[in-house]
């Protein structure tokens, strides 16, 4: 090692002091690492018939540097945004290593695990963080082959990585001494129990040593090389890689991009499963849904040991990183291989285009299991035993694969990765198509069509007969009811009615009286009043988020104009255990778009429909209480969401209502946003919110940017009767 080296060089020369190393800054001002991304450059080269070698983490490595470009640095070229390499686990190599450096003969390849990890560079506490890992070994009846430091060479690093760099050493841990061998799959089931549950209780402890204890990966078949590197330093820094007993039949590669966020160690990738470029514009959605669905999961393994993994994604995450946590989660904690749980997350747009009904079947029960993770995303994705990738449904990112005629088989974000490449030997070239996945089993040695791949997914379960028979329709549901639609306000208070509810003359005859024309109000001269926050007339809650929402797309995209690859159809009720494909999945009210008609809703109301029935919350409170108080609608936002939480928790509230209808001269509406979004974030909290539906029957929502911020901000569907 010449990390001594390197630091009294660097401090000599007056380029950076050593101190311990920097966490990424806390949420102020404008920014949040909550919303950490990463845009980036990914490569894999693997060997079809899954025959290791050192070329392939060799050509691996080229890679990695020729995508230099896609990658971020620091003000000094020499510290990165990140890099990093994933390989199959080198068996031999580790042999040897680990024989040599600890005195230990390793049991056979899949009869133990090994991942490098991060540990603060103050040796008590790396003494303290070691001593909470092995006694977790040895609760889980697991046995500690050894502590290997990994031998590095920071000479080429620079001041703000060198600030940082961590104290690296490789985890190795076997199977059970002299018992019975696990189970297939079982030694990685308890290798992730261990990792979640002795970072969670290193983590607990708090301070800025205990965050930074970060395990890189621990598996038995993978094993992951990454920090605050540029790509060009990941050969030299980790000096494992260069031996040429190093050997693979795969290599994932990735050059981050930290957008407009703070590079570390821990957030450089490839993860634990996958590396992606891209981002996922949904994440606070994706996380406040996984945070709910967690009260509802079980894992036929672990048991009640369930409570040891969570929480499953986090703030202190990217959204790769939040990405990969799930992915993770489903390839351990349930039933599904990992590309399976890829689909999901990231399905292709099957509704818009032809298929097979069972196809078709399969995406609409999956639908009904998670939302997607959308966003422009080119996932890259390995267990060991698969490697693959795919695009997102709009093919955002760029990607191109080539076959040779001696069976390897390369991908990256762009061609010319491999300047040695002779066209004589390329066999097939192609590229990722939007939607499609590319999948290598290295058990049957051969590339899976996408086609064949979905269809066996497909067939892998009676989908088809599920949501021919659980789903509850609308259409069914408001013609069983067979109700009228409520009455519109009366003539004579029409006028106090729509100012109640923020109505204006210019929203009235711009803006609701083009939609009733079935126009969309649109403008191309500049608005030039002042922003919501800036403004000295009273503005609606929405109008403060329009800056947010405007940077989403431009010009809009939507189901009408890319109907394509868009749906607005929305599954909608209490959620199932996300680990179990069970039929219970597909018992979910299924709205074809999530703006009701008021007939719609009269009947998802008044009428209950196959043991389903809506539970009504009043969203105004009494004007009297308004007027004696000025934290009487912050009273009435808690009150609703007590009563929410107090309905969902009971168990009879598959759809919660909140309605405006009985505001009044006498009671005062709370405003919609305001309504949606705090029972939305009480129910997340609380760990419910999958266990119910939020509907809104809204006076104040007139306009596309209210119904957008209504769905952003919690709602399910939204029922405007003003």
């Amino acid at each position: 090692r010449r990390t001594a080296v390197a630091r009294a060089r660097a401090a000599s020369s007056g380029a950076a002091q050593w101190r311990p190393p920097r966490r990424l800054p806390p949420k102020q001002g404008l920014y949040d690492p909550a919303l950490e991304r990463d845009s980036c450059g990914v490569g894999m080269v693997a060997h079809l018939k899954g025959q290791a070698s050192h070329e392939i983490v060799r050509d691996a490595n080229t890679m990695l540097v020729r995508m230099a470009h896609r990658g971020g640095c620091g003000c000094e070229p020499s510290s990165g945004d990140g890099a990093g390499m994933l390989t199959g686990m080198p068996h031999a190599f580790l042999t040897e290593a680990v024989g040599a450096d600890l005195g230990v003969a390793l049991p056979a390849a899949g009869a133990f695990g090994a991942g490098n990890v991060f540990f603060p560079r103050d040796p008590a506490v790396v003494a303290e963080c070691k001593a909470v890992v092995e006694r977790h070994v040895s609760r889980l009846g697991l046995s500690l082959i050894g502590w290997r430091p990994v031998p590095v060479d920071n000479s080429a690093l620079g001041p703000t990585s060198l600030e940082s760099e961590p104290h690296t050493e490789m985890l190795l841990v076997g199977g059970p001494s002299g018992g019975a061998p696990l189970p297939e799959g079982a030694l990685d089931r308890e290798l992730y129990r261990l990792r979640l549950a002795a970072s969670n209780e290193i983590h607990a402890t708090g301070g800025d040593a205990a965050a930074d204890f970060y395990v890189c990966s621990l598996n038995t078949s993978t094993l992951v090389y990454k920090g605050q590197l540029t790509p060009e330093q990941v050969w030299g820094y980790f000096v494992d890689l260069q031996s040429a007993q190093y050997t693979s039949h795969l290599a994932l590669v990735h050059s981050r991009f930290s957008t407009n966020t703070f590079p570390s160690w821990a957030r450089a990738q490839p993860f634990r499963a996958l590396c992606h470029n891209g981002e996922i514009n949904t994440l606070r959605g994706n996380k406040n849904m996984m945070r709910s669905r967690e009260a509802l999961l079980q894992s036929a393994y672990f048991g009640e040991a369930m409570s040891e993994l969570g929480p499953i994604c986090s703030d202190d995450l990217s959204d790769s990183g939040n990405f990969d946590a799930v992915a993770e989660l489903l390839l351990r904690a349930g039933d599904r291989p990992l590309h399976e749980a890829v689909m999901m997350m990231v399905p292709e747009a099957w509704q818009g285009k032809p298929g097979s009904p069972a196809r078709k079947a399969f995406y609409a029960y999956n639908a009904n299991l998670m939302e997607p993770w959308d966003g422009p995303a080119m996932m890259s994705f390995t267990d060991g035993r698969y490697v693959g990738a795919c695009l997102d449904r709009n093919g955002l990112r760029p990607s191109r694969y080539y076959v040779t005629t001696d069976d390897r088989v390369l991908l990256s974000s762009e061609v010319g990765v491999l300047d040695h490449l002779d066209e004589a030997v390329v066999k097939t070239k192609a590229r990722l198509e939007p939607g499609r996945m590319f999948l290598i089993d290295f058990a049957q040695q051969r590339i899976v069509p996408d086609e064949e791949l979905k269809e066996t997914m497909a067939a892998a379960r009676p989908y088809e007969a599920w949501m021919a028979s659980q789903p509850l329709l609308l259409d069914e549901w408001v013609a069983e009811a067979a109700v009228p639609p409520a009455p519109h306000p009366a003539r004579g208070t029409l006028n106090s009615t729509l100012s109640m509810h923020g109505f204006t003359k210019e929203s009235s005859d711009l803006l609701v009286a083009a939609m009733a024309r079935g126009k969309e109000a649109l403008g191309s001269m500049g608005v030039d009043t002042p922003l919501a926050a800036l403004s000295s007339q009273p503005r609606m809650p929405s109008h403060y988020f329009k800056q947010l929402f405007a940077q989403v797309t431009n010009p809009p995209i939507d189901p009408i104009r890319e109907e394509i690859v868009m749906s607005l159809q929305t599954p909608v009720g209490p959620e199932a255990n996300l680990l179990e494909a069970t039929e219970a999945h597909a018992r979910r009210l299924v709205l074809p778009h999530p703006v009701l008609s008021l007939q719609e809703l009269e009947a998802l109301k008044s009428a209950p429909h196959k043991g389903w029935a809506a539970t009504t919350l009043d969203a105004t409170y009494p004007k009297s209480e308004a007027d004696a108080s000025p934290t009487a609608m912050r009273d009435a936002l808690l009150a609703l969401s007590d009563a929410a939480e107090a309905a969902v928790l009971k168990g009879n509230a598959p759809l919660l209502l909140l309605s405006h209808r009985a505001a009044s001269a006498e009671r005062v509406p709370i405003p919609s946003l305001l309504a949606a979004g705090a029972v939305h974030q009480r129910l997340v909290r609380a760990k419910a919110r999958a266990m119910t539906g939020l509907l809104v029957e809204s006076g104040d929502a007139k306009e596309p940017h209210d119904f957008c911020t209504l769905l952003g901000f919690g709602a399910d569907a939204v029922c405007p009767y003003g």
